[in-house]
């Protein structure tokens, strides 16, 4: 059985996750949940990435049709990648059960 469906995440500086979520909406997603979060990067992660760590971050979690994921990811990327001022991450993560095409039925006690 294959996933419909994929949950992007990104994780970028605090006060980009809109950027996140504009870019997002550009290529398909219709929305998303934003977590906040403090980075724990170490000073070899740093040096060996050659970028500084802001500590406060922001968690965007986007579930889209795996069909528009590619697209979703690059324009993200582009937007509020490494190269930003947003520094930040991309990737997906396979969906294996939703609620957004069919509820899931109350299992009986």
């Amino acid at each position: 059985m294959s996933n419909k469906y994929e949950l992007v995440v990104s994780i970028v500086n605090a006060g980009y996750s809109e950027n996140v979520m504009a870019a997002a909406r550009a290529a398909g997603a219709r929305g998303g949940s934003i977590i906040r979060g403090r980075g724990s990067a170490n000073p070899e992660a740093e040096e060996f990435f050659n970028i500084a760590v802001q500590p406060d971050k922001e968690v965007v979690l986007i579930v889209v049709p795996v069909a528009i994921k590619d697209e979703v990811i690059k324009t993200v990327y582009k937007n509020a990648g490494l190269a930003t001022e947003g520094r930040g991450i991309v990737f997906s993560l396979p969906v294996s059960r939703t609620t957004l095409e069919e509820p899931v039925e109350e299992e009986e006690k």
